[in-house]
C-alpha cells in the first residue's frame, strides 16, 4: 500500500466541501496513513474538529495556542508530514498560499511544509475561472506544490460547472498515481524467493532447513515501496510481507518452487533468488507413515533442480540476483555461483557469524557483482539491509543500462 505508514498532514480551509473532509480521513487511514489535521476557524463551521479528531485518532489543531496556551508548533507538524494534504483550498487561502499570506495554522504549516504538498481547489464557478485564480494556481504549480484538479458538477452556488473539490476516492487515487509515477521502480516487474523448501520423506516428516524466509520477505517488501509490481514465491513460513501489494504464491517443494520462478522469470525485470531451496529430497516418498522398526534408516536422496542456475542459462533481459550463505570460504564460493550461474550479482553472508544468518533479525553481507568487485555493508536490521540491496539493484539498472 502506497500510502502505509506515510504521515499525512491534511489542512482544511472554510469552504463547504469541508464536510467531505470526514470521509477523507477516513479514507487515509484505511489506506493505512498516520493523519493529523490543522483547520481554519472558518472551516470549523462546517466540520467538528471533535468528528476529525475521533476518525484520525489525533488532536486537531486550530490554532496556533491550544485552550491551555500552550503553543502548537506548526514547524513540527509541517516536519513531521511526508506529505500536506490542504482540502479544500479555497479562493482566498489559495491567494494567501501564492503570496507568502501567513495569518491561520493551515497557512503557517504550507509555509513550513518541506513535503510534497498536495492542494483540492474548491471554489465557485466563475471564481475558479477568474484569471487571478489562474495564476494562483500557476504560481503554486510553478513553486513545485501538486494540484488536484477540481471536478466538474453542481456548486453550492446553484450553478453548474468546473470548481468542486474532487471526491476523497479521487484525491486518495490521484496521490497514489503521482507518489507511484516518481518511485524509481515504478512500472517494473520483480519475482523475490524466500523461505525453505521441505522435501517430504512420508504424510508427516520431510527434510527441510532453517530458513525463517525474513531476508526475503523484507526484500519484497522494500522493491513494494519502491513501487514495483512484486510477487513472492514463498516456501513454508510464518512470517509474511506487511506491503499488501506484494502478490504471495505459497509453495512446500523445491519442485513447486521452481515450477513457479521458471513460469514467472521471462515476464519480470529482476529476480531476487534468496530462498533456501534444498540441494536434495528423497528419490521416492512413502505413501504411508514409515514406522520405526529398525536401529537404522537409509534414506536415498537424488539432486533437485537448480532454479538458480536454470534460470541463469534462460537469462535475456532480466537483472538475475543471487543469494549465497556459506560457513566457510564464503567469498571465493561466491565468485564461482556468479559464474556458474550467469548472475549479474551476488549476495553473500556467512552461517557462522553471531548476528547473520537462519532465523535472526539481522544480517551482514557482502555483495559482489559479475565484475568480481566486492561492496561489503556492516551489521543492520533485516529491513535496513533488504534497502541497501534494493538500492544496490536501482542503481545496478541505472548504470547497466
Amino acid at each position: 500500500m502506497v500510502l502505509k505508514n506515510k504521515h499525512i498532514l491534511l489542512g482544511i480551509t472554510g469552504g463547504i466541501a469541508a464536510y467531505k473532509c470526514a470521509q477523507l480521513v477516513r479514507l487515509f487511514v484505511k489506506e493505512g496513513a498516520v493523519v493529523k489535521v490543522v483547520i481554519t476557524k472558518s472551516a470549523e463551521e462546517f466540520v467538528t474538529s471533535k468528528t476529525l479528531s475521533v476518525l484520525s485518532k489525533n488532536e486537531v489543531v486550530s490554532d496556533f495556542f491550544d485552550h491551555n496556551q500552550n503553543w502548537n508548533n506548526h514547524v513540527a507538524l509541517a516536519e513531521w508530514a511526508d506529505l500536506m494534504v490542504v482540502a479544500p483550498l479555497t479562493a482566498n487561502t489559495l491567494a494567501k498560499f501564492a503570496t507568502g499570506i501567513c495569518d491561520n495554522i493551515v497557512t503557517a504549516c504550507f509555509l513550513s511544509a518541506r513535503s510534497k504538498v498536495f492542494l483540492a481547489p474548491a471554489m465557485d464557478l466563475d471564481m475558479y475561472q477568474h484569471p487571478t485564480t489562474k495564476q494562483n494556481l500557476k504560481t503554486l504549480v510553478n513553486n513545485g506544490n501538486c494540484i488536484i484538479p477540481a471536478e466538474s458538477g453542481e456548486l453550492a452556488s446553484g450553478l453548474v460547472g468546473e470548481g468542486r473539490m474532487a471526491e476523497p476516492e479521487n484525491i486518495i487515487e490521484f496521490i497514489k498515481n503521482e507518489i507511484n509515477q516518481n518511485l524509481p521502480l515504478s512500472g517494473k516487474k520483480i519475482l523475490v524467493n524466500a523461505g525453505p523448501t521441505h522435501e517430504a520423506i512420508d504424510p508427516v516428516r520431510f527434510i527441510g532447513n532453517r530458513s525463517s524466509g525474513k531476508m526475503g520477505i523484507a526484500i519484497a517488501d522494500e522493491f513494494a515501496k519502491m513501487g514495483a509490481d512484486v510477487t513472492l514465491v514463498l516456501g513454508p513460513s510464518h512470517q509474511l510481507p506487511s506491503e499488501k501489494s506484494v502478490t504471495i504464491i505459497k509453495i512446500e517443494s523445491a519442485e513447486q518452487m521452481f515450477i513457479e520462478c521458471q513460469s514467472l522469470f521471462e515476464h519480470v525485470d529482476i529476480a531476487v533468488m534468496s530462498a533456501a531451496v534444498a540441494d536434495y529430497k528423497p528419490k521416492t516418498i512413502a505413501n504411508t507413515k514409515i514406522k520405526k522398526n529398525d536401529s537404522e534408516f537409509a534414506l536415498e536422496l537424488v539432486k533437485t533442480t537448480d532454479i538458480l542456475e536454470t534460470l541463469g542459462k534462460q537469462k535475456k533481459h532480466q537483472l538475475l540476483v543471487g543469494f549465497a550463505l556459506e560457513t566457510n570460504n564464503i567469498i571465493e564460493y561466491a565468485k564461482e555461483k556468479i559464474k556458474k550461474k550467469n548472475l549479474d550479482f551476488i549476495v553473500a553472508n556467512s552461517a557462522a557469524e553471531i548476528g547473520a544468518g537462519f532465523g535472526v533479525d539481522t544480517n551482514k553481507i557482502t555483495i559482489i557483482d559479475k565484475h568480481n568487485k566486492l561492496y561489503n555493508f556492516e551489521l543492520k536490521r533485516k529491513q535496513e539491509v533488504a534497502k541497501d540491496i534494493v538500492i544496490f539493484a536501482i542503481n545496478y539498472l541505472k548504470t547497466n543500462a
